[in-house]
């Protein structure tokens, strides 16, 4: 996943626009959502800049323990952004993408030894059989792993099939990417799949209404931005992890403070990322989301 070319998900949103909003804002109560990769000592090149170590990871989750924040998973946001039910005090969602290989091993290991419940965004078309996917090659989990992931408390769901830029694609190849993934999923895990992440974060109002009409309840993108009790069911605000971010980093976000928070409208940067990124589709076709 390089930084050149993307400058990171939803480029503008990270590029600073607008002034950050303070930790406790009327109205907008902040909730961290982290968005994490893979956790492994070493990682191949292009997914290394979003991968932390089994030793940083502990400390980020040790970090999430002593904020005294209540970890939630998806469907806690979801019930509380459809007006079902109510969060709990000061919550915070981990999150993380594509299904490495560490996922339902010493990851799942390390979140349930510190009781923490999280959720997962699986990319299908790399973790099963035969599938295909535009992800480069790295360790990756199995499909037939996710329901070891729900039994150690993680909520799955989609991460489309390929991992394409979804803001880029046709409406035929779009309806197949949210469709199919979920389809997947609910055949191998015997539910329905309520949830999606963009890859990358890539989105538009076209693809966050096509999302809601595939039968999911939320998607979330990253932004890296705080989310809130008022953030759009369709764009939840991630907070993406990197390597070179501290604990804290992570402390800062735990306490609502160091990004913006979410909801609040594209910048020009963004849109013309969009722009440019589908011009370069209708040249070279779909492009992998990183």
């Amino acid at each position: 996943m390089r930084t050149d070319g993307r400058g990171g998900a939803e480029r503008g949103a990270q590029g600073g626009e607008g002034p950050i909003a303070p930790a406790g804002a009327v109205g907008t109560p902040a909730i961290p959502v982290f968005l994490y990769h893979s956790v492994m000592d070493d990682p191949p090149d292009w997914i290394a800049e979003f991968t932390v170590t089994p030793k940083q990871f502990a400390a980020h989750l040790d970090a999430v323990v002593r904020s005294g924040r209540t970890p939630v998973t998806i469907s806690a946001i979801a019930d509380r952004l459809a007006g079902r039910a109510p969060l709990p005090d000061r919550p915070v969602l981990l999150t993380f993408d594509d299904g490495f290989a560490d996922l339902p091993g010493p990851t799942a290991e390390a979140l349930a030894e510190r009781a923490l419940p999280a959720t997962a965004y699986l990319t299908t078309g790399a973790l099963a059989p035969g599938g295909r996917s535009l992800l480069p090659p790295a360790p990756m989990m199995t499909l037939a792993r996710a329901a070891e992931l729900e039994r150690s408390g993680m909520e799955i769901g989609s991460h489309t099939v390929t991992h394409a830029q979804l803001d880029t694609l046709s409406a035929k190849t779009l309806a197949y990417e949210l469709r199919t993934s979920k389809a997947v999923l609910e055949d191998a895990l015997g539910h329905e799949i309520r949830h999606l992440a963009y890859p990358h974060g890539y989105n538009s109002p076209r693809v966050r209404a096509m999302s809601a009409r595939a039968g999911y309840e939320t998607a979330t993108a990253v932004r890296h931005a705080l989310s809130s009790d008022r953030d759009e069911r369709y764009r939840i605000a991630r907070l993406i992890v990197r390597r070179t971010h501290t604990v804290a980093d992570v402390e800062g976000w735990l306490a609502g403070a160091g990004a913006r928070v979410a909801p609040y409208r594209d910048g020009p940067k963004t849109i013309a990322w969009r722009w440019y990124r589908r011009a370069r589709a209708v040249v070279h076709g779909p492009e992998f989301a990183g």
